[in-house]
């Protein structure tokens, strides 16, 4: 870390660190930041709350878009997963979005990727339910990054818990003292910043729900918590925020398709305003963000709904009159992969019936069967796999 750049910091101070590499069993001695606890006001200049009242039009517009579907509910899953692809590609953990979309319906072995980014998903999903019982709070991301580093390479024996050791960002190899940045230390520093960044987000604060929410993923960031899953925990509690915020119903919005190629932007931005105490630049930066993914969305569910509609139409143009075939032409936006067990599931039919509904849309060449098995086979949507995946 540089730290002359950190030395006159109005946003944060420096504290001494000393210990020992674990890999080259040198002592050193440096220095780690230690962000002041958030602002009540900010100031914005001009151009920035004009690309927040973009961001802001754009997520209404997109709200207003996902209700009008008959079920919105069908998009979260997908949606969450291809959050959960691009939020693992940022820390560097790649998987394809096809074979995370399998695993969700196999019990068989998956790779170490999949299986990080299957726990996202998973953490996301319970993410959602917490925010029902409870506010966002230490104890509430604590129990979310416990699931996500569950049988990773990040489960360790700190794992739910703020850390216990010290935590460098950048070539963990190169040392700490050529690290790009040191959170806080563990210990004190570590559990008053969290702390005091809790009551700041459960505190009404007089700026718009986007500069609160950016600042917040700020100083999420910056204290860095958790020993692992921090960026990833950081912009899942960006989803969270805004749904309990109530700038957004439902968690359609993706923030790291658009981060994944700007990562260094993104970086650099965060650093900026521990560098200066500016929050400017990142704030526009984050309110570019939430207009592109919120237009991104509402381009693709009116892609998927002209698509549903086709099926539907299509459908009714060779005579077919069942009703489960209707209804799963209508749910397939929301599949991209699917089985007939999970069809039957969500339509409430039988099985026979469920299994009809699938072949009588592999017939007409809108489902393809991927497993090349009679028992347990999983199918794919490909249009829909498509407009999902590149959204």
């Amino acid at each position: 870390m540089q730290v002359d750049d950190f030395r006159q910091s109005p946003a944060g101070d420096l504290v001494p660190i000393s210990g020992t590499n674990p890999v080259s069993g040198q002592t050193f001695h440096h220095w780690a930041y230690v962000p002041h606890p958030l602002p009540a006001r900010v100031d914005l200049r001009p151009g920035t709350y004009k690309a927040i009242s973009e961001a802001d039009r754009a997520l209404g517009a997109m709200d207003a878009r996902v209700a009008q579907l008959p079920n919105p509910r069908l998009l979260i899953q997908p949606s969450l997963t291809r959050e959960a692809v691009s939020t693992s590609a940022l820390e560097g953990t790649y998987a394809p979005y096809a074979d995370v979309l399998e695993a969700q319906y196999t019990d068989k072995d998956v790779t170490a990727e999949v299986r990080e980014v299957r726990n996202y998903v998973r953490a996301a999903v319970h993410g959602l339910d917490l925010i029902q019982r409870r506010p966002i709070c230490l104890s509430t991301v604590a129990e979310l990054q416990k699931l996500l580093v569950s049988g990773t390479r990040g489960d360790s024996y700190d794992a739910g818990q703020l850390r216990k050791r010290l935590v460098c960002i950048g070539d963990r190899g190169r040392g700490i003292e050529q690290s790009r940045f040191v959170p806080p230390p563990n210990g004190t520093p570590l559990a008053e910043g969290v702390s005091a960044w809790e009551k700041w987000i459960n505190t009404e604060q007089e700026m718009p729900a986007l500069v609160k929410v950016a600042l917040s993923h700020y100083q999420f960031e910056t204290l860095h918590p958790f020993s692992d899953g921090n960026g990833r925990i950081g912009r899942l509690a960006i989803t969270l925020q805004l749904i309990e915020e109530k700038v957004i119903t439902h968690p359609i919005l993706n923030l790291s398709p658009w981060l994944e190629p700007r990562r260094e932007d993104y970086i650099d931005h965060l650093l900026t305003v521990s560098k200066t105490g500016d929050f400017d630049p990142w704030v526009r930066f984050f309110a570019e963000a939430v207009r592109a993914r919120a237009d991104a969305a509402v381009a693709t569910i009116n892609d998927l709904i002209s698509f549903s509609n086709e099926v539907v139409e299509s459908m009714k143009r060779v005579g077919e009159r069942s009703a489960a075939v209707a209804n799963l032409a209508t749910n397939l936006i929301g599949y991209s992969v699917m089985t007939v067990s999970r069809v039957r599931q969500d339509l409430d039919v039988s099985y026979p019936t469920a299994n009809n509904a699938v072949n009588k849309l592999v017939q007409a060449g809108y489902l393809r069967e991927l497993t090349g098995r009679n028992y347990g086979r999983i199918f794919i949507c490909d249009r829909v796999y498509g407009l999902l995946s590149e959204g």
